[in-house]
């Protein structure tokens, strides 16, 4: 037994002398130009699109352009601290935010974090601010109106849960205020509200929170912001992260109304973000994919059947010839 002992010990000390460590630095990428809320990375060669980054200073970024020698990505905090010659390393997720009951009556900003003083939120659950929308069999006849309390529009043009509705007008015609109305409407009702500012003022948004709790609308209401002073990166994530609570609600059996206002600045945020990055422009400087930029956000809003069947059905004939 002594001997097998030390022939085991004899062959680990062998293995551990010929051992020689290598430095994998796929994931590590160094900034080589910074400012205006983007950075470009050269290396992260295994990074992926919409992958979040962190830099050496903590602060995270989202890896939006995938090109040959670097990686263009939008930083989503502070950007002053982030020189030439960080490193930054590839965390293999993407961006989350955190959902669930705790964030009614919360104001956050794009990230989840709680902006209003009323201290840290206790949710343990997060969902990523990017997903595919649901399919047509999964989805649910719209057949059930939502009561903006507006008499002339729940009697002529109705919204009903699972549609989407576009507010279209001048500056100061009303069309926060029908929102806000509609918001105010659900109180005691089944309906949880998420109402997302996007690059508005700080004191609109400080005015419209102070209407809600006036009227008690916040016990129903989760209020996300990313604010005119705001960078742009944070601009263009905002509704996106309002969409990922309110899928919480969603598929958890429970409906939920999402208000953005407006998508108007928020094409223009993602205008900025994509000149910076040296994306080619299109008509009035927007990318060619500004409409696809709003079509899989808005097809997120959807009402879940409860059930659905597929039924097989084998054809004799060919379906095209």
């Amino acid at each position: 037994m002594t001997d097998l002992i030390k022939q085991i010990a004899e062959d680990l000390q062998k293995q551990i002398e010929g051992f020689e460590p290598e430095l994998n630095v796929s994931d590590i990428g160094t900034v080589t130009e910074a400012g205006d809320g983007i950075a470009r990375i050269h290396g992260l060669a295994n990074v992926k699109a919409q992958e979040l980054v962190q830099f050496a200073n903590g602060v995270m970024g989202t890896a939006f352009n995938l090109e040959k020698e670097s990686v263009g990505v939008i930083i989503m905090g502070d950007y002053g601290g982030i020189i030439e010659g960080m490193s930054v390393r590839g965390t293999g997720r993407i961006a989350s935010v955190p959902v669930g009951d705790a964030m009614i009556g919360r104001v956050v900003n794009a990230l989840g974090e709680p902006i209003d003083g009323k201290g840290p939120i206790a949710s343990t659950s997060f969902r990523p601010i990017e997903r595919i929308a649901p399919g047509v069999v999964q989805r649910q006849d719209v057949d059930t109106p939502v009561q903006t309390g507006i008499k002339s529009i729940d009697a002529m043009i109705p919204v009903g849960r699972g549609q989407r509705e576009l507010i279209i007008g001048d500056r100061q015609t009303g069309k926060t205020a029908i929102a806000i109305d509609t918001i105010i409407n659900q109180k005691g009702q089944d309906l949880v509200c998420i109402y997302v500012a996007i690059g508005l003022k700080k004191s609109a948004i400080a005015r419209t929170v102070g209407i809600l709790e006036k009227n008690g609308a916040m016990e129903h209401t989760i209020v996300v912001v990313a604010a005119a002073d705001e960078s742009a990166a944070l601009q263009y994530i905002v509704p996106y992260s309002g969409c990922a609570i309110g899928e919480e609600f969603l598929e958890t059996g429970r409906d939920a109304l999402i208000i953005y206002d407006d998508l108007s600045k928020h094409a223009w945020a993602y205008r900025q973000v994509s000149l910076l990055l040296r994306r080619p422009p299109g008509r009035e400087a927007y990318p060619g994919d500004v409409f696809y930029l709003h079509s899989r956000l808005l097809e997120r809003a959807v009402r879940l059947a409860n059930k659905y069947v597929i039924v097989k059905k084998d054809f004799n004939e060919a379906l095209a010839s």
